[in-house]
Protein backbone atom coordinates (compact mmCIF):
# COMPACT_ATOMS: atom_id res chain seq x y z
CA UNK A 1 0.00 0.00 0.00
CA UNK A 2 1.87 3.47 -1.14
CA UNK A 3 1.46 6.15 1.23
CA UNK A 4 -0.18 9.38 1.02
CA UNK A 5 2.48 11.95 0.83
CA UNK A 6 2.02 14.85 4.11
CA UNK A 7 1.49 18.49 2.49
CA UNK A 8 3.38 21.23 3.97
CA UNK A 9 2.44 25.27 2.81
CA UNK A 10 5.44 27.04 3.07
CA UNK A 11 9.35 26.71 2.53
CA UNK A 12 10.74 29.22 5.32
CA UNK A 13 12.03 28.04 8.42
CA UNK A 14 9.11 26.50 10.16
CA UNK A 15 7.95 24.52 6.90
CA UNK A 16 11.62 23.68 6.07
CA UNK A 17 11.96 21.96 9.23
CA UNK A 18 8.90 19.98 8.82
CA UNK A 19 9.23 18.89 5.64
CA UNK A 20 12.73 17.42 6.75
CA UNK A 21 11.80 15.93 9.98
CA UNK A 22 8.44 14.09 7.87
CA UNK A 23 10.92 12.84 5.42
CA UNK A 24 13.30 11.57 8.62
CA UNK A 25 10.58 9.59 9.58
CA UNK A 26 10.20 7.75 6.41
CA UNK A 27 6.82 9.65 5.51
CA UNK A 28 6.89 11.14 1.54
CA UNK A 29 5.95 15.00 1.63
CA UNK A 30 5.03 17.35 -0.99
CA UNK A 31 6.68 20.88 0.60
CA UNK A 32 5.46 23.96 -1.60
CA UNK A 33 6.66 27.08 -1.72
CA UNK A 34 5.20 29.96 -3.90
CA UNK A 35 8.56 31.78 -4.76
CA UNK A 36 9.57 32.91 -7.62
CA UNK A 37 6.23 32.43 -9.05
CA UNK A 38 4.51 34.98 -6.57
CA UNK A 39 6.77 36.90 -4.01
CA UNK A 40 6.15 38.24 -0.52
CA UNK A 41 6.65 42.13 -0.18
CA UNK A 42 9.19 41.01 2.70
CA UNK A 43 11.30 38.15 0.34
CA UNK A 44 14.19 38.72 -2.15
CA UNK A 45 15.36 35.60 -3.25
CA UNK A 46 13.27 31.63 -4.31
CA UNK A 47 15.65 29.60 -1.46
CA UNK A 48 13.82 27.75 1.24
CA UNK A 49 14.10 29.13 4.56
CA UNK A 50 15.26 33.04 3.76
CA UNK A 51 16.16 35.19 6.73
CA UNK A 52 14.62 38.16 6.29
CA UNK A 53 14.92 40.53 8.85
CA UNK A 54 18.12 39.65 10.56
CA UNK A 55 20.68 37.09 9.85
CA UNK A 56 20.95 36.65 13.75
CA UNK A 57 19.26 33.44 15.71
CA UNK A 58 19.85 35.27 18.64
CA UNK A 59 21.97 34.83 21.65
CA UNK A 60 24.24 31.19 21.77
CA UNK A 61 24.82 30.78 25.69
CA UNK A 62 22.52 27.87 26.52
CA UNK A 63 21.51 29.97 29.60
CA UNK A 64 19.94 32.22 27.27
CA UNK A 65 16.37 31.43 26.14
CA UNK A 66 17.26 31.50 22.60
CA UNK A 67 20.43 29.24 23.33
CA UNK A 68 18.60 27.27 25.22
CA UNK A 69 16.28 26.91 22.34
CA UNK A 70 19.16 26.31 20.30
CA UNK A 71 20.46 23.47 22.23
CA UNK A 72 17.21 21.55 22.87
CA UNK A 73 16.68 21.24 18.96
CA UNK A 74 20.32 19.74 18.60
CA UNK A 75 19.24 17.28 20.78
CA UNK A 76 16.27 16.63 18.63
CA UNK A 77 18.11 16.65 14.98
CA UNK A 78 16.75 19.91 14.07
CA UNK A 79 18.21 20.34 10.27
CA UNK A 80 17.65 24.21 10.46
CA UNK A 81 19.84 24.27 13.83
CA UNK A 82 22.47 21.84 12.44
CA UNK A 83 22.67 24.16 9.29
CA UNK A 84 23.27 27.47 11.19
CA UNK A 85 25.54 26.00 13.23
CA UNK A 86 27.64 25.07 10.23
CA UNK A 87 27.09 28.17 8.26
CA UNK A 88 28.06 31.03 11.71
CA UNK A 89 29.45 34.17 10.98
CA UNK A 90 31.31 35.84 13.85
CA UNK A 91 28.52 37.72 16.12
CA UNK A 92 29.76 37.84 19.34
CA UNK A 93 27.54 36.25 21.54
CA UNK A 94 25.18 35.69 19.17
CA UNK A 95 24.72 33.07 16.81
CA UNK A 96 24.50 34.67 13.42
CA UNK A 97 24.96 32.99 9.83
CA UNK A 98 25.92 33.71 6.19
CA UNK A 99 22.36 33.90 5.10
CA UNK A 100 23.00 33.30 1.42
CA UNK A 101 24.92 30.27 1.85
CA UNK A 102 22.53 28.96 4.66
CA UNK A 103 19.16 28.70 2.50
CA UNK A 104 20.97 27.83 -0.57
CA UNK A 105 22.45 24.91 1.22
CA UNK A 106 19.23 24.13 3.29
CA UNK A 107 17.52 24.24 -0.24
CA UNK A 108 20.13 21.69 -2.14
CA UNK A 109 19.85 19.59 1.02
CA UNK A 110 15.54 19.08 1.12
CA UNK A 111 15.67 18.72 -3.15
CA UNK A 112 17.89 15.68 -3.17
CA UNK A 113 15.63 13.98 0.19
CA UNK A 114 14.09 10.97 -2.13
CA UNK A 115 11.08 11.73 0.24
CA UNK A 116 10.62 15.57 -0.23
CA UNK A 117 8.99 16.30 -3.39
CA UNK A 118 9.90 20.24 -3.75
CA UNK A 119 7.03 22.15 -5.90
CA UNK A 120 7.24 25.72 -7.04
CA UNK A 121 3.69 27.61 -7.02
CA UNK A 122 0.98 29.19 -4.82
CA UNK A 123 -1.40 26.89 -2.97
CA UNK A 124 -5.09 29.12 -2.97
CA UNK A 125 -6.51 26.56 -0.22
CA UNK A 126 -5.81 24.40 2.69
CA UNK A 127 -5.52 20.31 1.01
CA UNK A 128 -7.13 17.63 2.40
CA UNK A 129 -5.29 14.82 4.35
CA UNK A 130 -2.54 15.80 6.87
CA UNK A 131 -1.10 18.86 6.16
CA UNK A 132 1.42 21.13 7.54
CA UNK A 133 0.27 24.98 7.36
CA UNK A 134 3.61 27.03 7.64
CA UNK A 135 2.77 29.76 5.13
CA UNK A 136 3.88 32.46 7.62
CA UNK A 137 2.53 35.69 8.85
CA UNK A 138 2.91 36.80 4.96
CA UNK A 139 0.46 34.28 3.73
CA UNK A 140 -1.11 34.61 0.19
CA UNK A 141 -4.81 36.87 0.12
CA UNK A 142 -6.10 33.28 -1.22
CA UNK A 143 -4.88 30.81 1.19
CA UNK A 144 -5.10 33.67 3.83
CA UNK A 145 -9.02 33.77 2.82
CA UNK A 146 -9.30 30.15 2.88
CA UNK A 147 -8.17 29.37 6.35
CA UNK A 148 -10.44 32.76 7.66
CA UNK A 149 -13.03 30.38 6.04
CA UNK A 150 -12.03 27.10 7.90
CA UNK A 151 -11.65 29.04 11.23
CA UNK A 152 -14.31 31.58 11.13
CA UNK A 153 -12.22 34.36 12.82
CA UNK A 154 -10.22 37.46 11.61
CA UNK A 155 -6.77 37.92 11.47
CA UNK A 156 -4.29 39.41 14.13
CA UNK A 157 -1.72 41.39 13.57
CA UNK A 158 1.19 43.76 14.04
CA UNK A 159 3.75 45.64 11.98
CA UNK A 160 7.53 43.99 11.89
CA UNK A 161 11.08 45.92 9.71
CA UNK A 162 14.16 45.05 8.58
CA UNK A 163 16.99 46.48 8.65
CA UNK A 164 19.56 47.97 6.17
CA UNK A 165 22.98 45.90 4.80
CA UNK A 166 25.68 47.89 4.06
CA UNK A 167 29.07 47.05 1.69
CA UNK A 168 32.05 46.53 4.27
CA UNK A 169 34.30 48.43 2.25
CA UNK A 170 32.00 51.38 2.02
CA UNK A 171 32.67 51.39 6.12
CA UNK A 172 35.77 54.29 7.32
CA UNK A 173 37.41 51.86 9.53
CA UNK A 174 39.31 54.46 10.61
CA UNK A 175 36.80 55.46 12.77
CA UNK A 176 34.10 52.50 13.39
CA UNK A 177 36.21 50.21 15.83
CA UNK A 178 35.92 46.54 16.13
CA UNK A 179 35.05 45.60 19.53
CA UNK A 180 32.01 43.03 21.42
CA UNK A 181 29.96 44.52 24.43
CA UNK A 182 32.34 43.85 27.68
CA UNK A 183 34.87 42.17 25.42
CA UNK A 184 32.60 38.71 25.48
CA UNK A 185 33.84 36.67 22.79
CA UNK A 186 35.30 37.96 19.60
CA UNK A 187 35.48 41.14 18.71
CA UNK A 188 32.99 40.91 15.58
CA UNK A 189 30.77 44.04 15.52
CA UNK A 190 31.55 47.00 13.98
CA UNK A 191 31.16 50.02 16.16
CA UNK A 192 30.33 53.54 14.63
CA UNK A 193 30.76 55.94 17.85
CA UNK A 194 29.27 59.05 18.45
CA UNK A 195 30.00 62.07 20.78
CA UNK A 196 27.03 64.08 22.33
CA UNK A 197 26.57 66.39 19.43
CA UNK A 198 26.81 63.91 16.39
CA UNK A 199 23.92 61.96 18.43
CA UNK A 200 21.55 64.87 19.23
CA UNK A 201 21.76 65.64 15.39
CA UNK A 202 21.17 62.44 14.44
CA UNK A 203 18.45 61.84 16.50
CA UNK A 204 16.37 65.57 15.03
CA UNK A 205 17.34 64.38 12.00
CA UNK A 206 15.66 60.99 12.18
CA UNK A 207 12.68 62.56 14.39
CA UNK A 208 12.13 64.41 10.85
CA UNK A 209 12.73 62.58 8.27
CA UNK A 210 10.01 61.11 6.13
CA UNK A 211 7.89 57.43 6.37
CA UNK A 212 7.06 55.68 3.76
CA UNK A 213 2.96 56.17 3.97
CA UNK A 214 0.94 53.13 4.90
CA UNK A 215 -2.63 52.54 3.66
CA UNK A 216 -5.23 53.24 4.85
CA UNK A 217 -6.15 49.91 6.42
CA UNK A 218 -3.07 49.59 7.53
CA UNK A 219 -2.93 52.47 9.01
CA UNK A 220 -6.45 52.03 11.23
CA UNK A 221 -4.50 48.53 12.91
CA UNK A 222 -1.27 49.74 12.73
CA UNK A 223 0.70 47.71 15.84
CA UNK A 224 4.20 47.24 16.29
CA UNK A 225 5.92 44.42 18.09
CA UNK A 226 7.87 45.75 20.75
CA UNK A 227 11.00 43.52 20.52
CA UNK A 228 11.24 45.09 16.81
CA UNK A 229 10.40 48.51 16.97
CA UNK A 230 11.86 51.06 13.88
CA UNK A 231 14.51 52.89 14.61
CA UNK A 232 12.18 56.01 13.86
CA UNK A 233 9.63 54.98 16.28
CA UNK A 234 12.66 54.76 19.31
CA UNK A 235 13.55 58.29 18.25
CA UNK A 236 9.89 59.66 18.59
CA UNK A 237 9.68 58.31 22.64
CA UNK A 238 12.86 60.30 23.32
CA UNK A 239 15.95 61.70 23.47
CA UNK A 240 18.01 58.80 25.24
CA UNK A 241 15.61 56.19 24.33
CA UNK A 242 17.86 54.54 21.33
CA UNK A 243 20.95 55.29 24.05
CA UNK A 244 19.04 52.61 26.22
CA UNK A 245 18.06 50.56 23.49
CA UNK A 246 19.88 49.77 19.91
CA UNK A 247 22.79 52.88 20.39
CA UNK A 248 23.93 51.51 23.99
CA UNK A 249 27.62 52.28 24.31
CA UNK A 250 27.52 50.34 27.83
CA UNK A 251 30.39 47.90 27.88
CA UNK A 252 32.09 49.11 24.60
CA UNK A 253 35.24 51.13 24.46
CA UNK A 254 37.61 52.07 21.51
CA UNK A 255 40.40 50.13 22.29
CA UNK A 256 42.36 53.38 20.72
CA UNK A 257 41.07 56.08 22.77
CA UNK A 258 40.07 54.06 25.80
CA UNK A 259 36.92 56.01 25.84
CA UNK A 260 33.16 55.10 25.90
CA UNK A 261 31.14 56.84 22.98
CA UNK A 262 28.41 58.74 24.69
CA UNK A 263 26.65 56.36 21.68
CA UNK A 264 27.37 53.27 19.44
CA UNK A 265 25.66 51.94 16.23
CA UNK A 266 26.84 48.21 15.74
CA UNK A 267 27.25 46.35 12.61
CA UNK A 268 27.33 43.13 12.38
CA UNK A 269 28.48 40.65 10.20
CA UNK A 270 26.34 39.18 7.30
CA UNK A 271 28.43 37.02 5.40
CA UNK A 272 31.55 34.78 6.02
CA UNK A 273 33.60 36.73 3.77
CA UNK A 274 33.38 40.05 6.07
CA UNK A 275 31.44 42.13 2.63
CA UNK A 276 28.52 42.57 4.37
CA UNK A 277 27.26 44.13 7.26
CA UNK A 278 23.71 44.41 9.04
CA UNK A 279 22.74 47.97 11.29
CA UNK A 280 21.95 46.07 14.09
CA UNK A 281 18.38 47.27 15.66
CA UNK A 282 17.50 49.60 12.94
CA UNK A 283 14.44 48.20 11.30
CA UNK A 284 13.07 51.04 9.40
CA UNK A 285 10.13 52.53 7.47
CA UNK A 286 11.92 55.56 6.85
CA UNK A 287 11.60 56.64 2.72
CA UNK A 288 14.69 54.92 1.13
CA UNK A 289 16.11 58.26 -0.05
CA UNK A 290 15.77 59.43 3.71
CA UNK A 291 17.65 56.16 4.98
CA UNK A 292 20.54 57.52 2.74
CA UNK A 293 20.64 61.20 4.18
CA UNK A 294 20.19 59.77 7.87
CA UNK A 295 21.88 56.93 8.21
CA UNK A 296 25.05 58.35 6.47
CA UNK A 297 25.23 60.95 9.15
CA UNK A 298 26.64 58.38 11.45
CA UNK A 299 30.30 58.69 11.91
CA UNK A 300 31.85 55.95 9.41
CA UNK A 301 28.88 55.69 7.50
CA UNK A 302 29.29 59.07 5.34
CA UNK A 303 29.79 57.00 2.24
CA UNK A 304 27.93 53.79 2.95
CA UNK A 305 27.03 51.97 -0.06
CA UNK A 306 23.65 50.01 0.96
CA UNK A 307 22.83 46.53 -0.81
CA UNK A 308 19.86 46.36 0.83
CA UNK A 309 17.36 49.25 2.70
CA UNK A 310 14.89 48.77 5.34
CA UNK A 311 11.35 47.94 4.83
CA UNK A 312 8.44 47.53 6.64
CA UNK A 313 5.27 45.00 6.31
CA UNK A 314 2.82 43.94 8.07
CA UNK A 315 2.74 40.22 9.86
CA UNK A 316 -0.48 38.54 10.85
CA UNK A 317 -0.90 35.90 13.02
CA UNK A 318 -4.03 33.85 14.09
CA UNK A 319 -5.83 33.47 17.00
CA UNK A 320 -3.59 30.07 18.14
CA UNK A 321 -5.39 30.11 22.10
CA UNK A 322 -8.91 29.54 20.59
CA UNK A 323 -8.14 27.61 17.51
CA UNK A 324 -4.62 24.96 18.70
CA UNK A 325 -3.58 22.39 20.90
CA UNK A 326 -0.25 22.70 22.14
CA UNK A 327 0.84 19.34 19.79
CA UNK A 328 0.09 22.17 17.07
CA UNK A 329 -3.04 20.37 16.05
CA UNK A 330 -5.95 22.36 14.87
CA UNK A 331 -8.80 21.53 17.12
CA UNK A 332 -11.57 20.82 15.15
CA UNK A 333 -9.16 19.38 12.16
CA UNK A 334 -6.58 17.60 13.71
CA UNK A 335 -5.29 16.24 10.49
CA UNK A 336 -4.13 20.04 10.09
CA UNK A 337 -1.06 21.16 11.50
CA UNK A 338 1.02 24.60 11.98
CA UNK A 339 3.99 26.10 12.78
CA UNK A 340 5.70 29.68 12.80
CA UNK A 341 4.79 32.96 12.99
CA UNK A 342 1.19 32.43 11.63
CA UNK A 343 0.72 30.92 15.01
CA UNK A 344 2.25 33.23 17.36
CA UNK A 345 5.75 32.20 17.68
CA UNK A 346 8.33 35.05 17.58
CA UNK A 347 11.68 34.69 16.12
CA UNK A 348 13.58 32.42 13.82
CA UNK A 349 14.27 29.44 16.46
CA UNK A 350 10.71 29.66 17.71
CA UNK A 351 9.71 28.84 13.62
CA UNK A 352 12.26 25.94 13.13
CA UNK A 353 11.14 24.78 16.46
CA UNK A 354 7.30 24.91 15.92
CA UNK A 355 8.50 23.02 12.20
CA UNK A 356 10.09 20.21 13.73
CA UNK A 357 7.22 19.39 16.11
CA UNK A 358 4.55 20.34 13.69
CA UNK A 359 6.33 18.17 11.34
CA UNK A 360 7.23 15.26 13.85
CA UNK A 361 3.97 14.93 14.75
CA UNK A 362 2.50 14.97 11.01
CA UNK A 363 4.62 11.84 10.39
CA UNK A 364 3.17 10.30 13.81
CA UNK A 365 -0.33 10.96 12.25
CA UNK A 366 0.09 9.29 9.03
CA UNK A 367 1.89 6.09 10.96
CA UNK A 368 -0.73 5.69 13.13
CA UNK A 369 1.14 7.41 16.27
CA UNK A 370 -0.21 9.32 18.86
CA UNK A 371 1.02 12.89 18.70
CA UNK A 372 3.67 14.59 21.09
CA UNK A 373 3.69 17.39 23.54
CA UNK A 374 6.76 18.47 24.87
CA UNK A 375 7.34 18.87 28.94
CA UNK A 376 6.56 22.48 29.72
CA UNK A 377 9.69 22.53 31.46
CA UNK A 378 11.32 22.86 28.53
CA UNK A 379 11.60 26.21 26.60
CA UNK A 380 9.90 24.17 23.37
CA UNK A 381 7.11 22.87 25.64
CA UNK A 382 6.55 26.14 27.43
CA UNK A 383 6.40 27.80 24.16
CA UNK A 384 3.89 25.71 22.58
CA UNK A 385 2.06 25.25 26.16
CA UNK A 386 1.85 29.21 25.99
CA UNK A 387 0.00 29.63 22.55
CA UNK A 388 -2.50 27.27 23.09
CA UNK A 389 -3.33 28.33 26.57
CA UNK A 390 -2.98 31.98 26.68
CA UNK A 391 -5.39 34.71 26.81
CA UNK A 392 -7.75 34.57 23.50
CA UNK A 393 -8.46 38.62 23.95
CA UNK A 394 -5.02 40.03 24.87
CA UNK A 395 -2.95 36.85 22.60
CA UNK A 396 -0.29 38.60 21.40
CA UNK A 397 3.18 36.66 19.43
CA UNK A 398 5.57 35.27 21.76
CA UNK A 399 9.28 34.85 21.87
CA UNK A 400 11.11 32.41 23.89
CA UNK A 401 11.68 33.71 27.34
CA UNK A 402 12.20 32.15 30.83
CA UNK A 403 9.16 34.07 32.53
CA UNK A 404 7.05 31.41 30.51
CA UNK A 405 8.97 28.42 32.47
CA UNK A 406 7.04 26.67 35.69
CA UNK A 407 8.58 28.08 38.56
CA UNK A 408 11.74 26.61 39.92
CA UNK A 409 10.25 25.44 43.21
CA UNK A 410 13.26 27.51 45.10
CA UNK A 411 14.19 31.51 45.32
CA UNK A 412 17.37 32.04 43.78
CA UNK A 413 18.13 35.98 43.39
CA UNK A 414 21.11 35.52 40.80
CA UNK A 415 19.90 36.35 37.31
CA UNK A 416 22.19 33.92 36.03
CA UNK A 417 22.34 30.99 38.47
CA UNK A 418 18.78 31.22 38.13
CA UNK A 419 18.72 30.73 34.11
CA UNK A 420 20.96 27.93 34.54
CA UNK A 421 18.69 25.90 37.11
CA UNK A 422 16.22 26.28 34.11
CA UNK A 423 18.52 25.25 31.36
CA UNK A 424 20.00 22.40 33.25
CA UNK A 425 16.29 21.25 34.06
CA UNK A 426 14.90 21.94 30.70
CA UNK A 427 18.24 19.38 29.19
CA UNK A 428 17.52 17.05 31.54
CA UNK A 429 13.79 16.56 31.00
CA UNK A 430 13.94 16.65 27.07
CA UNK A 431 16.72 13.81 27.36
CA UNK A 432 14.25 12.30 29.59
CA UNK A 433 11.48 12.47 27.34
CA UNK A 434 13.25 11.84 24.14
CA UNK A 435 14.37 8.47 25.38
CA UNK A 436 10.68 7.83 26.38
CA UNK A 437 9.11 7.94 23.06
Amino acid sequence: MTQEPIQVIGGGLAGTEAAWQIAQAGVPVILYEMRPKRFSPAHHTEHLAELVCSNSFGAMASDRAAGLLHEELRQLGSIVISKADEHAVPAGGALAVDRGQFSHDLTQTLENHPLIDFRRGEVPHIPDGIVVLASGPLTSPDLAADLHRFTGMEYMSFFDAASPIIVGDSINKDIAFMASRYDKGEAAYLNCPMNKEQYLRFWEALRQAEQTELKDFERETAKFFEACLPIEELAQRGEDTMRYGPLKPVGLSDSRTGERPYAVVQLRQEDKAGQLWNMVGFQTNLRWGEQKRVFQMIPGLEKAEFVRLGVMHRNTFINAPQLMSASLQFKQRPTLLAAGQLIGTEGYTAASAGGWLAGTNAARLALGKEPLTLPNTTMMGALFEFISSASPKHFQPMPPNFGILPDLGVKIKSKQERYGKYRDRSLTDLATWKAAI
